[in-house]
């Protein structure tokens, strides 16, 4: 198979779909891999380093996106990328597409199927290709608060961890996932007071015994999201339902009455974003105020640890890749959990929860992973 890996271009988007230890595997089973020229450059590997691993290195995004059979990259196709897709070839990546209707409709016109990360799950209900970034944007999460909440960034002057004889600051978490749970290690080890909401007792249960009372445990309602909500410094939003856009948990109201100069991160962003008032920001223009909260909402938050969060996802999409690259659909086939993360097939929305939130009509994996068998 060829595999091609072009460069990404989102705004302040460093990290690149494989490592050249990844080239290397994909070159050694026999594939052929086209990097685009400097793609990993800004993470220090440079194109001598896919080269060494076995790479072919491409002049332009063009000269991948037409030869290859396979497409891997980090973040979503943007609007020219979907449209050098073509009809039967295969794209590994995220697509965070239940609030993307533009990009849903390019890759259903490109007839192209399109493999989200987000979506592929495991035997054990996990998310095993998005936990990789849930944690380090867990962790970037309190990163970034602490930073915004410094009085320079806009924010009230709170020092999270506080010092002898002044109060700590006040951390609420809504979720307990893998996101919440970074989040919660980051603050808690800061010296934070941390709440986390959840829905879940017994998510909650298991939180309780990770942190040892450093952390308290509370169950998630509309009355309790308000209560903490406007006590908190700073509020994480970590909530994910798979392929589905995030519920909005923290309303325009709730903004409106919470402490001057708080700060809110939502790391739901890439779904639609938890709290009323997101809209998604960029690294580079990363926060806006509104009621006089700061809101961070960066969609691709890994991305500002681009280098670690490259090799993080790609030792995570590595044995799918390759899976992916030896078998085609029949990976899919073969592992209904894998076929989780089929989006997009030949036109049709092919993950229920996908298709409910963009209002298309759902067309079953199962016959589209057949269909695609019979014309591949």
């Amino acid at each position: 198979m060829i595999i091609g890996i072009p460069k990404e271009i989102k705004n302040h988007e460093y990290r690149i779909g494989m490592t050249p230890a990844g080239v290397r595997e994909l070159v050694a089973a026999g594939h052929t891999v086209l990097v685009e020229t400097g793609g990993g450059d800004a993470i220090g590997f440079d194109n001598g380093a896919y080269q060494a691993a076995g790479a072919e290195i491409a002049a332009n995004a063009a000269e991948v996106f037409a030869p290859a059979d396979m497409i891997i990259k980090v973040k979503e196709p943007q609007p020219n990328e979907c449209r050098m897709l073509r009809d039967g070839q295969l794209l590994f990546t995220y697509l965070h597409l239940a609030p993307d209707p533009e990009q849903a409709k390019l890759l259903q016109e490109s007839g192209a199927s399109a493999i989200a990360y987000e979506t592929v799950t495991n035997a054990r209900g996990g998310l095993p290709l998005l936990a990789p970034m849930s944690e380090v944007a867990g962790r970037m999460s309190v990163q970034a608060g602490t930073h915004h909440l410094e009085k320079a960034q806009g924010g009230n002057g709170t020092l999270l961890g506080g010092v002898p004889g002044v109060e700590p600051g006040n951390v609420v978490i809504l979720g307990g996932g893998v996101v919440g749970t970074n989040a919660a290690r980051m603050a808690a080890g800061m010296g934070a007071q941390v709440t986390i909401l959840d829905r879940s007792i017994e998510r909650l249960q298991q939180l309780d015994d990770l942190f040892q009372g450093r952390v308290v445990g509370v169950y998630s309602t509309a009355d309790a999201i308000e209560r903490y909500a406007l006590q908190a410094d700073l509020v994480v939003g970590a909530v994910l339902i798979p392929g589905a856009s995030a519920p909005k948990l923290i309303t325009r109201q709730h903004v409106g009455a919470m402490k001057q100069g708080s700060v809110l991160v939502d790391v739901a962003i890439d779904q639609g974003g938890c709290f009323e008032t997101s809209h998604a920001t960029t690294h580079q223009d990363p926060t806006y105020v509104v009621d006089d909260v700061v809101h961070y909402c960066v969609a691709n938050m890994p991305g500002g640890v681009a280098r670690t969060s490259t090799i993080a996802l790609t030792n995570a999409t590595l044995p799918y890749a390759l899976r992916l690259a030896a078998l085609g659909v029949n990976a899919l086939r073969d592992d209904p959990h894998f076929a989780n993360g089929l989006n997009v097939h030949a036109g049709h929305i092919t993950h229920p929860a996908v298709a409910a939130a963009l209002g298309e009509t759902y067309f079953p994996v199962d016959k589209a992973i057949t269909q695609f068998m019979q014309t591949a």
